[in-house]
């Protein structure tokens, strides 16, 4: 049974910092791609980051590129998506995604076949 279980999120104000993390089990953490999207109400859901299973590839939203950083521990099968100087419009259910399928991550959501429940972050202005 895969279980993906984010934790972190939280109220912060504009500016700060929050670090997600997302807990893997029951699947080999080591052949999957992990990512994050989040969704906004009202909004479609969007790609946020994501790392290839070798760990040498990142990948980031436009919106997010350059104050997030998204990293793994594979001896803990954890993933973490750092986010810094966070902005209102950064409001959103995050959501930490696994998949193994493709050669490369990719950023549709519908290319992600296993989810977490999500985790809220607010950002205050």
């Amino acid at each position: 049974q895969v279980q993906l279980v984010e934790s972190g999120g939280g109220l912060v104000q504009a500016g700060g910092s929050l670090r997600l993390s997302c807990a893997a089990s029951g699947l080999t953490f080591s052949r999957l791609h992990m990512g994050w999207f989040r969704q906004a109400p009202g909004q479609e859901r969007e790609f946020v980051a994501s790392i290839s299973r070798s760990g040498g590839n990142t990948y980031y939203g436009d919106s997010v590129k350059g104050r997030f950083t998204i990293s793994v521990d594979s001896a803990k099968n954890m993933v973490y998506l750092q986010m810094n100087n966070l902005k209102p419009e950064d409001t959103a259910v995050y959501y930490c995604a696994a998949d193994g399928r493709w050669a490369l991550p990719v950023r549709g959501p519908g290319g992600w076949n296993y989810w977490g429940k999500g985790t809220l972050v607010t950002v205050s202005s």
